[in-house]
């Protein structure tokens, strides 16, 4: 069974989090995800990250603290995936350059999107640190 290991960003604007919704393409089309990709041979995961949001969002990040980090199982690969606490600027506008749609959305607003099997509990969790409305 194949293996990869993945980066994606934890992007947070006060109580809304910045996630990506992939393209209509074979693997996994049109479920949502957290901003980030593959790492490439010989790059650290802080690089991947950086790179990733630059192709993807066109934005520079600062990557910081490992959030958590994710083992899943599909029927045909298995991923490793990291997250991490990114800020991005504050003016800066992301755009969905290889995704579907990137939206700010209110953390406790994350599970009603239908995320990526490994994201969910990742989802769960980030929804129970809602900030109380």
């Amino acid at each position: 069974m194949r293996r990869i290991r993945v980066v994606a960003a934890l992007i947070l604007r006060g109580n809304d989090v910045l996630v990506s919704r992939r393209r209509d393409r074979p693997r996994k089309p049109g479920l949502w995800e957290f901003p980030g990709g593959k790492i490439e041979r010989g790059e650290t995961e802080h690089a991947a990250l950086i790179r990733e949001l630059q192709e993807e969002l066109a934005v520079d990040s600062t990557p910081g603290a490992l959030y958590a980090r994710v083992e899943h199982r599909y029927a045909d690969l298995e991923v490793e995936l990291s997250l991490f606490r990114t800020e991005i600027p504050l003016d800066a506008a992301p755009r969905a350059l290889e995704a579907a749609e990137v939206r700010w959305v209110p953390r406790g607003e994350l599970p009603s999107l239908p995320f990526l099997e490994a994201d969910i509990t990742l989802v769960r969790r980030i929804a129970d640190e809602a900030a109380p409305t």
